[in-house]
């Protein structure tokens, strides 16, 4: 059965949800390796170019409450994240995109706490957009007005991303008891409606089932302009309420990546350093991944501590690893 649907995959055969889940559920090596070499067979397919994205966290001063249980980026949520409270300067997040176009790395991530209406992402994107030529993606979750949106679409932000991370509603209310759902759904349609690139990911490793993941990447089908997929394994943050739980597989995470692709041929699939592990940087772009986050390099000016877990890519070494491949790094 496991060979007809992998067959069907490489054919470019749209596959049920079932058959989804028979890739999820393949533990052979053989058929494992079989299924993120048609993954990257379809990416390479499209283009063998990797996309860099290094970051900007604009502040960490997050409205939401009760926290979310794995955050460790707020401000007192983890000795090993961000634990002092900071709000960066317009002059700071100029130094930081200047360095990051310097490194010649095209794309900034502008991300920040829950709580300012948008006020800070447009902020942050005029700075951006008036200074260099980054593309950015901006990133404060559902924390964006209609308002603020039609902003980011007339300074010209390349991407917004708004991740529903699980859309199992029992789940999201558990880990996530101070956000809302639809309200991170009603975002996700207003940048389609926006025309501004859409990037809505899922958070892998909370509770959720493997139906769960498959029916998330089915349900984000709905926003038009959906461009981008981060996905994302849990890793446990120090002193936060989720700290003893395991962090999510690798392989796991790495099926997510190569049936993201099968199903979204021309997506960008994201896999954010930190979640990931820096080390693992290899094994992501081997399943189908043809956009890295969280890439910094040696001149960046501010001390960086990665969402979802401590470390980051340097931008080098990322570099190396994908010319080792045989890809090619977009740089700027």
């Amino acid at each position: 059965m496991i060979d007809d649907i992998l067959n069907k995959a490489k054919q470019g055969e749209k596959l049920t949800n079932a058959e989804y889940l028979e890739l999820l559920n393949i533990t052979d090596d053989k058929k494992l390796e079989e299924l993120f070499t048609i993954a990257c067979k379809i990416r390479d397919d499209q283009s063998k170019v990797i996309k860099l994205t290094s970051t900007v966290h604009i502040t960490n001063k997050c409205q939401i409450q009760p926290r979310c249980e794995y955050c460790g980026f707020a401000e007192e949520t983890s000795k090993k994240g961000y634990y002092n409270a900071f709000y960066k300067s317009d002059e700071e997040i100029l130094n930081a995109v200047t360095s990051i176009q310097e490194a010649h790395i095209p794309r900034v991530s502008c991300s920040g706490g829950y709580g300012y209406k948008g006020k800070q992402a447009v902020n942050a994107c005029k700075i951006v957009k008036e200074n260099t030529n980054l593309e950015i993606l901006v990133n404060v979750g559902g924390d964006l007005t209609e308002e603020s949106i039609d902003k980011l679409a007339k300074l010209g932000a390349n991407t917004v991303c708004c991740n529903l991370e699980t859309i199992n509603q029992e789940v999201f209310d558990k880990r996530k008891p101070g956000d809302s759902l639809d309200q991170r759904i009603l975002t996700c349609q207003r940048i389609s409606d926006a025309g501004i690139g859409l990037s809505s990911g899922l958070l892998l490793g909370i509770g959720e089932s493997k139906e769960d993941r498959i029916n998330h990447l089915r349900f984000l089908e709905r926003f038009e302009t959906l461009e981008e997929i981060p996905i994302m394994g849990f890793n446990p943050y120090e002193d936060t309420p989720m700290a003893n739980e395991p962090a999510f597989p690798l392989i796991e995470q790495l099926k997510m990546v190569a049936i993201t692709r099968i199903m979204y041929p021309n997506i960008r699939i994201t896999m954010p350093t930190p979640t990931v592990g820096p080390e693992n940087v290899e094994f992501s772009l081997n399943a189908g991944a043809n956009n890295l986050a969280t890439v910094i390099a040696d001149n960046y000016p501010h001390e960086v501590k990665g969402v979802g877990a401590p470390e980051y890519g340097n931008y080098t070494e990322v570099v190396n690893v994908i010319e080792k491949l045989g890809l090619t790094p977009q740089t700027n």
